[in-house]
């Protein structure tokens, strides 16, 4: 099975779930009915803003750490000479 439907498999299930507490067809357990209406129109944006920080942090976090892997760095070093080299076969400047 692909990510793609791992995630759609986890996915609709959970947003029929939402949906059905949103518009109170499900009780929300151990939240009153009040509660329940202010938090859950909200969050849809709170898990994207939870995404979203968790991405910039892992990208920080891999900035952070790249030096730390001599392998890779040597790797991208090699390869990006190797693309100045065929730019230059072509006739591109890259100086």
């Amino acid at each position: 099975m692909s990510k793609g439907k791992r995630f759609l498999t986890a996915a609709v299930p959970l947003a029929i779930v939402y949906f059905l507490m949103l518009f109170a067809v499900l009780p929300v357990p151990f939240v009153d009915r009040d509660t329940a209406s202010l938090i859950l129109p909200v969050l849809p944006w709170w898990l994207l803003v939870c995404f979203g920080s968790y991405s910039l942090m892992s990208l920080g976090l891999g900035l952070l750490r790249f030096n730390d892997t001599p392998e890779a760095y040597e790797s991208l070093l090699a390869e990006i000479t190797q693309a100045k080299n065929e730019l230059r076969d072509q006739g591109v400047t890259v100086d």
